[in-house]
């Protein structure tokens, strides 16, 4: 007979914390698995039908010892009498799916519906569901929201908590707002179970200690007059958005939706209306001298209003400004440039922070600032984005930089 298990107290359990499956006792085949310190869950490992399987029994510390034993010495005894957990469990789905019960699925599907107006474009919403699709659902997607726990979120979460942290944190974030939903719809009552702050945070790694945050690759400062020599002399529509988008430190997407009617050359101001903008609310954008020469230089096509339309009269896709990129073999995406523009800022000028962050058309994160700050620093704007623009035509100084001092 296989050697049983010494039987493991509750403080020997919380102590356990090397990788891998850790036999506990008390009911054959009872382990706690443990993945790094992202996350531990209970598992019984066990014959049915002559066939080895392993079954879930929840997350812990939230199922303690003397529940899992509990409940694996229940399915032990069940499985002896002929019963089959695995399958009661995929009958009780499929019974779930023919009710009219709210499943977590159908919660996700009327959130986006309902959320969708609001969101930047129909991609964030083809995202949201896409993210949802492929790694809530085959865990929860026909669970009853009212019934969805902290251990199936965990469930959820863990498989790829370590290797796709950045996805997982997008994950549970989009679990968490379904579940609110379903509450504010009076479909669950009770906490959220993928909150983060005092719940999951006690039971997961944080996202920014398993896996470094990787930034948009961006060029440094003082490579963008060589770069924009380089640029200048390639042809193409692409080229010539990924110039603007520079020169403007507008987000890619900004720059290929717009319109010959956003555009005034005589105010040299380009407004994005609210509908193009990821924050959802109007962005003027002052175009310096280099930036009006390019536009200017541009040819109009009939039955399109496109600024940089492609062969079709359509968008330029998001892939053509970094197609420009690539075959330039430079290391960034178009993306960097604006951080290369804010570290110029912060770095080489006195130009205010909240002035730079407006020209990103970033949200000021202080309330009371955001507040007191009504109006959008245009004039202020207008002279960074000129300053920006005399920078990266001129060649950099041997040794080290002289920063712009330029009285904002």
């Amino acid at each position: 007979m296989p050697k049983k298990a010494k039987e493991l107290s509750a403080k020997a359990v919380e102590k356990l914390s090397k990788d891998g499956a850790h036999a506990v006792g008390g009911v054959d085949g009872l382990l706690l698995q443990i993945r790094g310190d992202s996350a531990r869950s209970w598992v019984l490992r066990i014959r049915i039908n002559e066939k080895r399987r392993t079954i879930g029994l929840g997350a812990y510390p939230e199922l303690s010892l003397a529940e899992a034993r509990r409940k694996a010495q229940a399915m032990r005894v069940s499985v002896s009498n002929g019963g089959d957990p695995l399958q009661d469990k995929r009958d009780r789905r499929a019974s779930l799916a023919d009710s009219n019960v709210l499943t977590f699925d159908e919660a996700a599907r009327r959130l986006i519906a309902a959320k969708s107006p609001e969101w930047a474009n129909a991609k964030h919403a083809a995202q949201w569901a896409r993210t949802l699709e492929t790694y809530a659902s085959p865990y929860i997607g026909k669970i009853p929201v009212a019934d969805v726990t902290t251990a199936h979120v965990v469930e959820v979460l863990t498989p790829i908590w370590r290797t796709k942290t950045e996805t997982a944190s997008r994950v549970r974030q989009r679990i968490e707002a379904v579940l609110d939903w379903a509450k504010a719809y009076g479909a669950r009552d009770g906490d959220n179970p993928a909150r983060w702050r005092g719940h999951l945070d006690k039971l997961m790694a944080t996202p920014s200690k398993v896996r470094e945050v990787r930034h948009h690759a961006a060029l440094p400062v003082d490579a963008m007059h060589g770069f924009m020599l380089t640029l200048r002399a390639r042809e193409g529509m692409a080229a010539r958005a990924l110039e603007l988008a520079i020169l403007t430190a507008a987000r890619s997407g900004e720059v290929r939706g717009a319109t010959w009617a956003e555009i005034d050359l005589d105010s040299a101001t380009w407004t994005v209306p609210a509908e193009r903008m990821k924050a959802r609310k109007e962005h003027r954008v002052p175009l310096s001298a280099p930036a009006i020469a390019l536009l200017r230089a541009l040819p109009r096509f009939a039955g399109t209003e496109l600024v940089f339309p492609n062969s079709k009269g359509q968008p330029l896709s998001d892939m053509a400004l970094l197609s420009v990129m690539k075959r330039m073999q430079v290391d960034a995406v178009p993306h960097g440039f604006r951080s290369t523009f804010r570290d110029w800022a912060g770095d080489r000028t006195n130009y205010p922070r909240d002035v730079a962050e407006m020209a990103l058309a970033h949200t000021l994160r202080d309330k009371v600032e955001a507040s007191y700050r009504r109006g959008d620093a245009l004039a202020k704007r207008a002279n960074m984005m000129a300053d920006w623009a005399t920078f990266i035509d001129t060649a950099p100084a041997v040794g080290n930089v002289t920063p712009i001092r330029r009285q904002a």
